[in-house]
């Protein structure tokens, strides 16, 4: 059967309003699971299973013969911001609401679901995973760590994100690396607080941390190669002092973003011997916390020529483009890429507030295109006989 699409566009509409007013935090996506799941047992997908990953949902197409699989992801979760909209769908669940645009994204694979299920065109297995957390780099390992590529084995994944500033109906991705890994560091300084008046009776840590923040600068720009991106930012500098009272404690807090494990190694290290050098001279103690929260996202080339070809089939050459540069944001669907091949693509959500903005909307304009090219990849992946 032929799929009307101006009516799915209402549908993925509808859809994407209902979740945008009812966003859940990573690991809660209780009510968005079972809409998810409602919808992919509507669409008469052949198996729909829930709590994968804690409150993941994977759904399988089957069609012809073919024992060829691959993976279609997006992520269901919300962030920790108060909504700053007026429109008649804006969050119901105060302090939360869909800042990243992953209410478009599950839509935007729930249409594709329905338009596979209900017109068909390929010769295999189709692996629709709707994952859970991934704002916080936990759901992709939590489905990983549930078996899912057991439970549901694929050789390929595909996953999207929208992006303002890029023109609805417009594609961007690059082989290779395209999303950064993510660190996160903490730093405690131990000294000895006190009297304002009298900073030389104690060891206090506040000018000891403005120092680390400083020397913290020079880790990209004089330890690392001027050939390596990567990026040191200090987030929060929290202490235990007051007006008149110096802090005994401090702690720094950021975060450091590069593209390949051992350009992160060397961040760490080198932070390791700045902390450590600062500490000495002012005569405080310290710790070093440093964990890798998410790793980088690398294309796979190939795939990522099939996904551009794909993209320039159905929205022209020229709104389908491979960037220069890779971006320092980070995305944990890089988990599924050190299991199986993929690519990650990006598509315009035009002129919209930033990501993570409390005005931030998703663009329903771009719905369409995102529903036409996960499916179009299944197709072109698995081609019908």
């Amino acid at each position: 059967m032929t799929i009307d699409l101006d009516h799915l566009v209402q549908e993925m509409t509808a859809w994407r309003r209902d979740l945008h007013a009812h966003p859940e935090f990573g690991f809660e996506e209780q009510r968005t699971g079972a809409f998810v799941a409602a919808k992919l047992r509507e669409f008469g997908l052949d198996e729909v299973v829930a709590g994968v990953g804690g409150t993941g949902v994977v759904g399988t197409l089957k069609r012809g013969s073919g024992n060829r699989a691959i993976a279609l992801r997006a992520d269901m979760d919300a962030l920790r911001i108060p909504e700053q909209s007026e429109a008649p769908y804006r969050s119901r669940n105060p302090g939360v609401m869909h800042a990243c645009g992953h209410d478009g994204h599950t839509a935007m694979l729930l249409g594709a679901a329905k338009l596979l299920a209900g017109e068909g065109g390929f010769d295999g297995t189709v692996r629709f995973i709707f994952q859970p957390a991934e704002e916080w780099g936990r759901g992709a390992l939590a489905m990983l760590d549930d078996g899912v590529m057991e439970r549901f084995p694929f050789t390929e994944i595909y996953g999207l994100h929208n992006a303002p500033g890029l023109g609805v109906g417009r594609f961007q991705t690059r082989p290779g690396a395209i999303m950064s890994a993510e660190d996160n560091f903490e730093i405690v300084l131990r000294g000895v607080g006190g009297h304002a008046a009298r900073p030389h009776a104690g060891n206090e840590t506040l000018v000891a941390a403005c120092a680390l923040v400083t020397s913290l600068q020079t880790i990209v720009s004089r330890r690392l190669s001027p050939t390596d991106i990567a990026v040191v930012s200090v987030t929060e500098l929290i202490t235990d002092g007051t007006r008149n009272a110096l802090p005994g404690e401090a702690r720094i807090l950021g975060d450091a973003r590069s593209f390949s494990p051992a350009v992160s190694a060397d961040i760490e290290a080198q932070m390791r011997v700045i902390a450590d050098g600062i500490s000495r001279a002012y005569n405080v103690e310290h710790a070093v916390t440093y964990t890798r929260e998410f790793v980088p996202l690398l294309n796979d080339p190939a795939l990522t020529e099939e996904a551009l070809g794909v993209a320039r089939s159905l929205l022209g050459a020229e709104n389908a483009s491979v960037v220069s540069e890779p971006f320092t944001g980070s995305e944990d669907f890089a988990r599924f890429l050190d299991h199986v091949p993929g690519c990650f693509v990006f598509l315009g959500n035009g002129d919209s507030a930033p990501l993570h903005n409390p005005h931030y909307d998703f663009d329903d304009a771009g719905l369409l295109h995102g529903a036409r090219f996960h499916a179009g990849i299944v197709r072109k992946r698995l081609p019908a006989a």
